[in-house]
């Protein structure tokens, strides 16, 4: 019997030490390596005789499928985030499409505070004063009893609705599936609908799945129904912001800044609207990407490629019944 080939694609499982790495080894399998995140003419070029696949933000349509199959037998995702991925396409295939909740939470919620805190004390004008040999300053503002509005109470939103209270903030979140219990005990108000958060909120922080519910869901016409001023933050998908709406409510200070991890276009055009606004804070995808949480999610990815390629049940399987759905959770 032929050695399973695997293809491997996520940079951050390529480029981060842990134990990862001997987990994957010890399969004995052939690894391909490819620097991802990969278009679908990218992606077709390295399928086809590979039988396992880790992959990160990789286009893999249903035209890429077809070329994989009959030989692939599992599509093993490194994070959370399928929607890059045809879903439904795999189901049609039988090919298991696993990933690996519960890996990134804390981190992505830390990140989150990071770019806040990064808007509200100018921290970027002050580091760049003091590097070019200056001492300009500029007042900020205290998190301090502000509103911050958590649009997705899931795992991620939860951690940052904790760290939310302990900077005695207020909080308010919308998510169709509620969880009154946390709610209860960490003091979250329930909105009935987005337009009430977007409505109170001098923060709006996004931590939705990307569907075509969710796409654009910032843009001009719920903008307009939010703070004068607000700050937004994305840790999530750059698609669930309209790029130009955001630009141009940023120039003219109906947003009063973005603190964004994700964009349209990764990496973006040298011309992109929002990689040169002052009032913008953008880093590049890596929210999740600190030691701790790579090597969870590695460390999951591959456990899930084995036990599904031993024919054992996975760590964790998308369902497609539930996921395309639940897309506020």
């Amino acid at each position: 019997m032929a050695t399973p080939r695997i293809l491997l694609t996520t940079t951050s499982f390529q480029d981060t030490p842990g134990v990862h790495h001997q987990l994957l080894a010890d399969t004995g399998w052939e690894i391909i390596r490819a620097r991802g995140p990969l278009n679908e003419a990218d992606t077709l070029a390295l399928v086809g005789d590979i039988d396992g696949y880790i992959c990160g933000d990789d286009m893999i349509t249903r035209k890429v499928l077809e070329k994989a199959k009959p030989r692939l037998k599992v599509l093993s995702k490194y994070g959370i985030g399928v929607d890059k991925i045809d879903v439904k396409a795999c189901t049609e295939m039988g090919l298991p499409l696993l990933f690996t909740p519960g890996v990134n939470h804390t981190t992505v919620a830390e990140h989150t505070f990071l770019l806040l805190l990064a808007l509200e004390k100018n921290f970027l004008f002050h580091t760049d004063s003091t590097r070019s040999g200056g001492w300009k300053r500029k007042t900020g503002h205290e998190l301090l009893e502000k509103t911050i509005g958590i649009i997705g109470l899931g795992r991620i939103g939860k951690e940052v609705a904790i760290r939310a209270r302990a900077f005695g903030m207020k909080v308010v979140g919308y998510d169709v599936y509620w969880d009154e219990k946390f709610a209860a005990e960490h003091q979250v108000a329930r909105a009935a609908t987005m337009d009430e958060v977007f409505a109170v909120a001098d923060y709006l922080s996004l931590h939705t799945n990307l569907t075509p519910e969710t796409q654009d869901l910032i843009r001009a016409e719920t903008i307009a129904k939010m703070k004068p001023g607000v700050l937004i933050l994305n840790c999530a998908r750059g698609e669930i912001v309209h790029t130009a709406d955001i630009a141009a409510a940023l120039k003219d200070g109906r947003v009063g800044g973005y603190g964004t991890d994700v964009l349209d276009q990764e990496p973006p055009a040298a011309d992109h609207p929002l990689t040169k606004l002052p009032n913008v804070v953008c880093t590049p995808h890596i929210g999740s990407r600190t030691a701790e949480s790579v090597q969870r999610q590695a460390t999951a990815a591959v456990k899930n490629l084995i036990l599904a390629m031993k024919g054992e049940k996975p760590l964790a399987q998308i369902n497609p019944e539930v996921a395309p759905k639940n897309y506020l959770a």
